[in-house]
């Protein structure tokens, strides 16, 4: 199957408002035109249109929060978004603009086929460049500029495949459903793959979908034959939840074992009622009692009810905000008295903040957070969630499993 053609993103525009403001209405954001003073500049591309912009506003979310949490506290950061759309061309237009309006970092893009394409750009430019939501194998290794703060697939996606089997010890055969048009879609299903195989069961079908596909009926008909027990499925928002709904309405009543596309609570419109006992790796625990969770609650409720629980693309993008920012107060309080992270030039600073951030640990909401010398996360604490849907049949919560 051809892959999509790219589509061009939308130019921003200038406006008299606030960054917080802007963020709010959904646009695409410069907070400034020029570094000031003693603020630097941080870059941020993310999704925020097409089939990855669900999880694109969840990050949003989560730099927002994470700009209002450390507003206050020194280095002061200059936060400059783009819209990178869904797609590889979006995504290199977003990293065109935020490389040459000199950032000290860039975070983002939202895919890791997007990864693929423009983390190798800010490498050449000897811009640390930290992954908010690109877990596919191979990102660390991109570049010695390139970390990243979501934990690679290799570690999150056996563990809902081990809970489903451990919650359901009479399965024996499996189908899997991927979007073979996206590097993250087509990395994580080896992985599933992989963990199937290696449990001793059966697999009785696998099924290649697109992320622009919305009909599945006739895919599903013909997995269907083989008389699952289990299905697993790597895909996006869009594509995803609606897969699941049809496989539901369709007559498939086992277990589903959803990838971390699917890991956001804006499956719920989209599967709706049939959201209901999907399973998910979680990499984020809303039960997690340290400051920078509590604080990141707290921002994410207000204005929402008192049980509110954030998306993990949401926690993750607070928490690269909140490595590069204290990774940053780091290197600031290291400097001889009468030096300031401004004097510093621009090359100098990116490098010294790479390996700052990389020697740093991190209390965060994704828990104590360290990284390998390549850029690669280091984890501790994982969940395994099951959505539970409300009667009203679009809303939910994703609730952890003992």
């Amino acid at each position: 199957m051809a892959l999509r053609r790219p589509s061009r993103p939308r130019q921003p525009r200038t406006l008299a408002l606030g960054l917080g403001a802007l963020l709010a209405a959904g646009g695409v954001v410069s907070s400034c035109s020029g570094q000031r003073g003693d603020q630097l500049r941080l870059g941020a591309g993310i999704a925020l249109t097409g089939n990855a912009g669900l999880l694109g506003q969840d990050a949003r979310t989560g730099l927002d929060l994470a700009r209002g949490q450390f507003s206050g506290q020194a280095p002061g950061l200059e936060l400059q978004l783009e819209d990178t759309g869904s797609d590889e061309a979006g995504a290199t237009v977003a990293f065109r603009r935020l490389i040459n309006a000199k950032p000290v970092a860039i975070l983002g893009p939202s895919l890791s086929q997007q990864g693929f394409a423009v983390m190798p750009m800010a490498d050449r430019a000897g811009i640390p460049v930290i992954g908010v939501s690109t877990t596919a194998e191979g990102i660390p290794q991109i570049g010695p500029f390139v970390a990243r703060v979501a934990s690679p697939v290799t570690v999150v996606a056996p563990l809902s495949l081990a809970k489903a089997v451990q919650l359901h010890p009479g399965i024996k055969r499996v189908a899997v459903f991927f979007a073979q048009d996206d590097v993250f879609c087509t990395s994580e299903t080896q992985i599933f793959q992989r963990a199937i195989r290696a449990k001793g069961l059966e697999l009785v079908a696998v099924q290649r979908t697109s992320v622009s596909d919305t009909d599945f009926h006739i895919p599903i008909t013909n997995v269907l034959r083989s008389r699952p027990q289990l299905v697993v499925i790597s895909a996006l928002v869009s594509d995803g939840g609606n897969l699941v709904r049809q496989l539901r309405e369709l007559g498939y009543t086992g277990p589903i074992v959803a990838g971390n596309g699917l890991n956001t609570p804006n499956i719920y419109p989209v599967c709706q009622r049939h959201c209901d006992g999907l399973m998910i790796t979680q990499a984020y625990n809303p039960k997690l009692d340290n400051a920078s969770n509590r604080s990141l609650l707290k921002g994410f409720r207000r204005g929402r009810a008192a049980d509110a629980v954030p998306p993990q693309v949401t926690a993750q993008a607070f928490t690269a905000y909140q490595v590069v920012h204290e990774a940053l107060a780091t290197l600031k309080g290291s400097l001889p008295k009468g030096t300031t992270l401004t004097n510093l030039p621009l090359p100098e600073l990116r490098q010294r903040l790479l390996k700052t951030l990389l020697a740093g640990t991190y209390q965060t909401p994704l828990g104590e957070l360290r990284f390998t010398p390549e850029g690669d996360v280091l984890q501790r604490d994982f969940s395994v969630a099951r959505v539970q849907m409300n009667p009203d049949g679009r809303s939910g919560r994703f609730v952890q499993l003992p």
